[in-house]
């Protein structure tokens, strides 16, 4: 039978430009006693199952890819917006590595100016906060909605950011970055599964990897705005006083316990640090304010039993009347999916009450291989994110080319900067070819091409790196390919990590599933902050870079082996990709679901 809401569709009279969605007779037809009547709507029923059998939901929305971006310019409005989630987790990034080089903000926190210990905790306090947010977010966002989920954490965030910018002891200093990381790790798991949740499948992976374009953006900002204000005062915090501290490259650098006046910094002002650190509150009062504007989330409106919103903000998203094919078809499909998997959840668990009913959503991820397979490429595909040495290279870009022979307090900065560039520019041939070549190609050539470019860093650092003054040419050899290894990670695993993850699980474990998923890149990202400044300091000979290829290789082989094609599949299509659904008792539920609902069997169900 068709689906029924409060609003009745338009006819096809009133917009003869779109097709009307077939009406499914009722399947108690089939048991009619009457003979005729009988056969004429069986007749009529095979008829216009095969007038779906040919429907493709990613084709029916038009172009793929960048060229599809275009054709609903209202979602690529919403998508980009939202993605201000990924801009504030991204300016953070990028803004952190180039404080730890600002000597006034050595001189006002020397401690974590020269422990490379505590430096690494002050990168990662921030990282494991957001690990916390991120699994704590996961029913949150189930009960409120997506929407109203990221306004709330970015009020939380701005508390964060504000006790960052005025603090004036490590304590409130680490308690910042705590309180903001709790809503950074909140919005990655957000808005990635909000942005899925809008798009169309043509353009999914194109619209999500603008969350990635979004961090990389970022990153650029605030490595720019960074390098800017540490010319305040000037780039020394006192330059009538001569270097004190530890030897790099040959010269002395800066030591804030030595090297500092007694009244504090005579050139560099504390501005230098602040404004940065500060500035993040900017883009989040417009993300926290705009989405107040924004669409809810159709499928999580389904959820709550709201169909009427539903399909209006279908209709919104789609840009087409409600009653037109394709919106239609998207709308049952989201439906057959949500009837079957609380029918099935309650065959499963039919007694369990909310906070059980809470837990089952953690075990049902593991009830099966098809789940458990989803989870587990969600993990690995964030572990690789970080393992392949990625964020290590953001957060510490200024040591890491100070150490290839730039000088720490300038040029060091500038190549900063420029990586910044590369790491946003890089990321463009991901949203345009997400859709059309597909996740596996572009997840194994950037690993190969991480791999590669690793190895000769590696390699050069271990035959020159103690003597980089009489070696130029190999030190301009060492920052060329770590800004190589830059290109291959930034169209590859740094925008498929939030695509995968936020498109792979079913509507009812989709949050769940994905706070799992987010938390594994967090706890990888805070061990990887944690330890890279001591990796850095203690392994020699470019032991560093050949611990980060040794993964690229790992990921290259989980992908080739482990790791199926998404492109093109709408998110009620997934449990095909996964082989999920597999037993006859669920394949006959969810036909029983598709035959009541007007769907064709192999709508939720062929590969």
């Amino acid at each position: 039978m068709a689906v029924r809401i409060s609003r009745p569709f338009a006819t096809s009279s009133q917009n003869p430009q779109y097709t009307r969605l077939p009406t499914m007779p009722s399947t108690s037809s089939r048991y009619s006693t009457t003979s005729n009547p009988k056969d004429d709507e069986e007749d009529t029923r095979e008829e216009q199952i095969h007038d779906w059998s040919g429907l493709n939901l990613a084709q029916m929305e038009g172009h793929v890819g960048f060229r599809g971006l275009f054709q609903n310019k209202f979602v690529l409005g919403v998508t980009c917006f939202a993605t201000l989630g990924g801009f504030l987790f991204g300016y953070d990034q990028g803004v952190v590595g180039n404080v730890l080089a600002i000597e006034s903000f050595g001189a006002a926190f020397p401690k974590i100016y020269m422990d490379a210990s505590l430096k690494g905790w002050f990168v990662s306090t921030l990282l494991l906060a957001a690990w916390f947010g991120s699994l704590l977010n996961g029913p949150i966002c189930d009960k409120i909605g997506r929407r109203r989920d990221i306004m709330c954490n970015v009020v939380i965030f701005l508390l964060g950011s504000a006790l960052q910018t005025g603090a004036t002891s490590p304590a409130y200093l680490f308690g910042g970055r705590a309180v903001a990381g709790l809503s950074v790790g909140a919005l990655t798991h957000v808005v990635p599964m909000y942005l899925a949740e809008i798009s169309s499948a043509n353009v999914r992976g194109s619209l999500v990897a603008l969350q990635q374009l979004s961090i990389t953006m970022g990153i650029l900002v605030s490595y720019w705005i960074a390098y800017g204000t540490s010319h305040i005062g000037g780039t020394r915090c006192a330059p009538e006083i001569p270097y004190s501290g530890p030897l790099l490259n040959g010269s002395p650098t800066f030591d804030p316990f030595n090297d500092v006046p007694a009244g504090g910094c005579t050139g560099q002002t504390q501005a230098s640090w602040r404004i940065p650190v500060g500035l993040q509150m900017f883009p989040a009062l417009c993300l926290g304010f705009g989405m107040m504007f924004m669409p809810y989330s159709p499928r999580w409106l389904m959820e709550q039993g709201r169909e009427e919103e539903a399909i209006e903000t279908l209709s919104l998203l789609r840009r087409k009347p409600a009653d037109e094919l394709s919106v239609r078809f998207e709308f049952l499909e989201i439906k057959a999916e949500i009837r079957y998997a609380r029918e099935a959840r309650q065959a499963a668990y039919p007694n369990a009450g909310r906070v059980k009913h809470l837990l089952n959503n953690y075990l049902m991820l593991v009830s099966s291989w098809p789940k458990f397979k989803r989870l587990a490429i969600g993990c690995l595909v964030m572990f690789y994110q970080q393992f392949m040495g990625c964020n290590a290279i953001i957060y510490y870009a200024p040591t890491i080319f100070g150490q290839l022979g730039l000088n720490p307090n300038t040029t060091s900065l500038l190549a900063t900067g420029v990586y910044g560039i590369v790491n946003t520019l890089s990321t463009l041939p991901a949203v345009v070819l997400l859709d059309s070549v597909g996740r596996r190609p572009l997840l194994m050539c950037g690993a190969a091409g991480c791999f590669v470019s690793l190895v000769i860093v590696g390699s050069l650092v271990a035959a020159f790196g103690t003597d980089w003054p009489a070696h130029p040419t190999a030190g301009r050899a060492a920052i060329a390919f770590v800004f190589l290894y830059d290109v291959n990670f930034s169209y590859s695993w740094a925008p498929i990590g939030w695509v995968l993850p936020s498109e792979i699980f079913p509507l009812h474990l989709r949050s769940t599933g994905i706070s799992i998923t987010t938390s594994t890149t967090w706890m990888a990202n805070f061990v990887i902050g944690l330890v890279s400044p001591i990796m850095l300091t203690k392994l020699a000979h470019g032991g560093t870079y050949y611990f980060f290829a040794g993964f690229a290789v790992l990921a290259f082989f989980t992908t080739l082996f482990f790791i199926p094609e998404t492109r093109g599949r709408t998110l009620e299509e997934m449990d095909a990709a996964f082989g999920d659904n597999a037993t006859d008792k669920e394949r006959e539920r969810m036909e029983s679901i598709c035959r009541d609902l007007g769907l064709p069997e192999r709508a939720l169900l062929a590969a």
